[in-house]
């Protein structure tokens, strides 16, 4: 008797799985835009090396982001075979879900959205910080207070979601036009701080490596969470007009000038630092009282504009990759359907921006409310956002050889690097947990319980609705009229 074969999925489809979307028309500079702010160079320059430096000494934390720029690069490199042959919206999650399977793909989806949510509460904790600071150092009543920051942060906030709303190329010449003023400002403040009093480092002191594997842990993985977000890009890929030649080279080229900027910001706050006269765990903003302590009030005061510009950037472009994966999911049906819906006008998905938006600003609000101080909830939440996309990019660095073994394009240096990058992120990532930091266990138990919950939801899925778990994974398929131009014709 003569076995039926299981017909292939068409080639070519009618419309869309993310129909709604603007489809192919974002240029090269857009989308390389996406990837610079959501790592926010500049403000990251100003904020994450002073912690590091702290701990661990000058010298260990120039060889610490050095580490993390090649582990970055490496994560890239394993990620671009899969973004020159998809075109999607969820990013990560979608490829881990071609690569390794849905059951995979969901948990690495939640990761990635704590990724891009704790890091966008981080970039409004600071946005509120900074520009709080230059209405203090301008004489307005009131800065200072919390209720000053809180009211900062939810206008921000507000401001973004209208930035979202309108459309992804308003929100990405936004964050272009901010990041490329706030990188020139902050090298030449590097520069500035290098320089001045003709200081050059005293190695003995400057430069001592620590001892603790634990604490030079928690600084790699805090090192890290500079670099996270460079991905993002791939959440635009199909809105994108080139998207296997812009996303790719995108991929790569974004860690590679981080990298570039860390290392400069990281030389001249240690330099600046090693006299002791400002202390990072006595300062929300060290940077810039370096600054006023050279009397240097007006240079101080453009800083923490630019840096505050530059986490307000970083904040769009986080939430902009955040609300791709929530549509994604949306339209799979893992999500709620109503964040799988776009505006009808604008060609955004609105409803999962609006959500997003509500709960990340309520996170920022809430802390703040409860106590906490600014520099501590910049760092907390950049090390869970770093948990985040350690989980997700982990997976990932599986999934690229898997999908190129699965579509007979197997290739041994992938597999090699792959393989290689997974096992140096997962030792990380432990080492980082049992390391001796008191703000640890609460991250860890938050990250945790998402990653428990979403184990829990696929295992449900898995016995109950197995037919949705197997429409994980929709990509931008390409259209008849993409190939025929019927549209031209009609």
């Amino acid at each position: 008797m003569r076995q039926l074969r299981t017909p292939s999925p068409p080639l070519v489809v009618r419309r869309s799985s993310i129909r709604g979307l603007v489809r192919r028309k974002l240029p090269f500079l857009p989308v390389f835009a996406q990837s610079v702010a959501a790592i926010a160079p500049s403000g990251t320059a100003a904020v994450t090396p002073p912690f590091v430096i702290s701990a661990v000494g000058g010298g260990a934390s120039v060889l610490v982001f050095l580490a993390a720029a090649v582990l970055a690069v490496c994560v890239a490199l394993v990620i671009r075979p899969m973004a020159q042959r998809l075109a999607v919206t969820g990013g990560l999650y979608t490829y881990v879900a071609k690569g390794l399977g849905p059951s995979v793909a969901i948990p690495v989806g939640w990761s990635a959205i704590v990724g891009y949510g704790a890091v966008s509460v981080s970039s409004l904790f600071a946005v509120g910080t900074y520009l709080d600071q230059v209405a203090g150092a301008a004489g307005m009543a009131g800065s200072g207070s919390t209720f000053a920051i809180v009211l900062i942060v939810v206008l921000a906030a507000t401001i973004a979601l209208l930035l979202m709303a309108r459309g992804i190329r308003i929100s990405a010449g936004t964050t272009l036009l901010i990041e490329c003023v706030s990188v020139a400002g902050i090298l030449a403040l590097m520069v500035y701080l290098m320089t001045r009093d003709n200081q050059t480092p005293r190695i003995p002191h400057d430069f001592v490596a620590p001892v603790d594997p634990g604490t030079l842990a928690i600084s790699a993985v805090l090192a890290i969470s500079a670099f996270v977000g460079f991905e993002s890009a791939t959440t635009l890929s199909s809105e994108s007009y080139r998207p296997f030649r812009s996303v790719p080279r995108t991929l790569v080229w974004t860690p590679v000038a981080a990298g570039v900027i860390y290392l400069v910001a990281v030389c001249g706050q240690s330099v600046a630092l090693s006299d002791g006269s400002v202390t990072v765990s006595e300062s929300m903003t060290p940077v810039t009282d370096l600054l006023l302590r050279d009397n240097s009030a007006f240079l101080a005061g453009v800083v923490d504009l630019g840096i505050a510009a530059s986490f307000f950037a970083c904040t769009l472009a986080s939430m902009n990759a955040l609300v791709r994966v929530l549509f994604t999911m949306g339209r799979e049906g893992i999500a709620p359907a109503v964040v799988g819906r776009a505006h009808p006008r604008f060609h955004t998905p609105a409803h999962a921006i609006v959500l997003s938006m509500l709960v990340v600003t309520s996170c920022a609000v809430v802390a703040l409310l409860a106590g906490m101080a600014p520099q501590d909830g910049i760092r907390s939440f950049l090390t869970l956002s770093a948990l985040g996309y350690l989980g997700s990019y982990l997976p990932a660095c599986l999934a690229g050889p898997a999908l190129l073994h699965r579509i007979r394009e197997s290739s041994r240096v992938i597999t090699v690097l792959g393989t290689v990058t997974a096992v140096l992120l997962a030792l990380l990532v432990v080492a980082a947990c049992f390391s001796n930091q008191s703000y640890n266990t609460e991250l860890l138990l938050s990250y945790a319980a998402v990653m428990v919950a979403s184990l829990v939801f696929t295992l449900g899925l898995r016995i109950f609705a197995p037919e949705r778990l197997r429409g994980v994974g929709i990509y931008d398929e390409p259209q008849r009229a993409d190939l025929l131009q019927t549209e031209t014709f009609r």
